[in-house]
C-alpha cells in the first residue's frame, strides 16, 4: 500500500497493534477505524484520566504538589496539574513515576484479557507516549500515524493550544522521526477520512491475517 511499509513480522497469534505519532496526528481516528473492524482499543489517556480517580494516585499527588492540584469535588484537576508539570520536565517525570506503573499493571491485564477473548481479532494500544513509557515492549505491531505540523496546529486548535503550546508538548517526547524509524508500518493522515479508511483497512488486513 501507498505510504506504509513493514519493516518486520513479529510471529505472534493475537496482534497487539501500537499506534503512535505526533499530537494531533489522528492516531485516535485511526484507533476508531481498528474499532470498526472489530479490535479492541485501549487509550492510554483515557486510562491516565481514570487513574487520576485512583485513592493511591491521588493521594501521591496531593503528597507531592499539595491540595492546589484537586478541585472543589476532590478530584484531580487536570488542567492545574498539567500546567505543573509539562512546563518542568523533573516535575513531569515525577507525576510519571506515579502513573505509569499502576497504568502499566492495567494495560497487562487488558491485553491479556482481550487476547484471550477469541471474538476478538488484534488488540489495538494507543498512547502518545508508548515508547517514552516502555509500553511499546506490549505490542507486537508499531504503527507511526504521519500528517503535516500545519494539520496537528490546525487540530490542536480546537483544544485551546497555539503552536508553542504544542512545540512545548512534543518537546517533552521523544522527536517524531525516531518514532517513526521505530515503527513497522507507517499511515499517511493527509489526504482525508477515505484514504485513511482504505490505508487502515489495508493495514488490518495485512496484520491480521500473517497472525493466523
Amino acid at each position: 500500500m501507498d505510504g506504509m511499509s513493514a519493516k518486520m513480522n513479529r510471529n505472534i497469534k493475537k496482534p497487539v497493534i501500537g499506534i503512535v505519532g505526533g499530537v494531533g496526528a489522528g492516531k485516535s481516528t485511526v484507533s476508531a477505524e481498528l474499532a470498526v473492524l472489530g479490535c479492541r482499543v485501549l487509550d492510554a489517556d483515557a486510562l491516565g484520566h481514570e487513574m487520576l480517580r485512583d485513592e493511591a494516585v491521588a493521594s501521591a499527588i496531593r503528597q507531592r504538589w499539595g491540595g492546589g492540584m484537586f478541585g472543589p469535588d476532590g478530584q484531580v484537576d487536570r488542567g492545574a496539574l498539567g500546567g505543573r508539570v509539562f512546563a518542568d520536565p523533573a516535575e513531569l517525570s515525577a507525576l510519571n513515576a506515579i502513573m505509569h506503573p499502576p497504568m502499566r499493571r492495567e494495560m497487562e491485564r487488558l491485553v491479556e484479557a482481550w487476547r484471550s477473548d477469541a471474538a476478538v481479532p488484534a488488540v489495538v494500544l494507543d498512547a502518545a507516549v508508548l515508547f517514552e513509557a516502555g509500553w511499546d515492549d506490549l505490542c507486537t505491531h508499531l504503527v507511526f500515524v504521519e500528517t503535516a505540523r500545519r494539520q496537528r496546529v490546525m487540530r490542536t486548535a480546537s483544544r485551546g493550544w497555539d503552536d508553542a503550546t504544542l512545540a512545548v508538548r512534543e518537546k517533552m517526547q521523544i522527536p517524531l522521526d525516531k518514532k517513526r524509524s521505530k515503527c513497522d508500518y507507517l499511515i499517511q493522515n493527509s489526504s482525508g477520512v477515505s484514504s485513511l479508511r482504505e490505508q487502515v483497512r489495508t493495514l488490518y488486513h495485512r496484520i491480521v491475517h500473517a497472525a493466523g
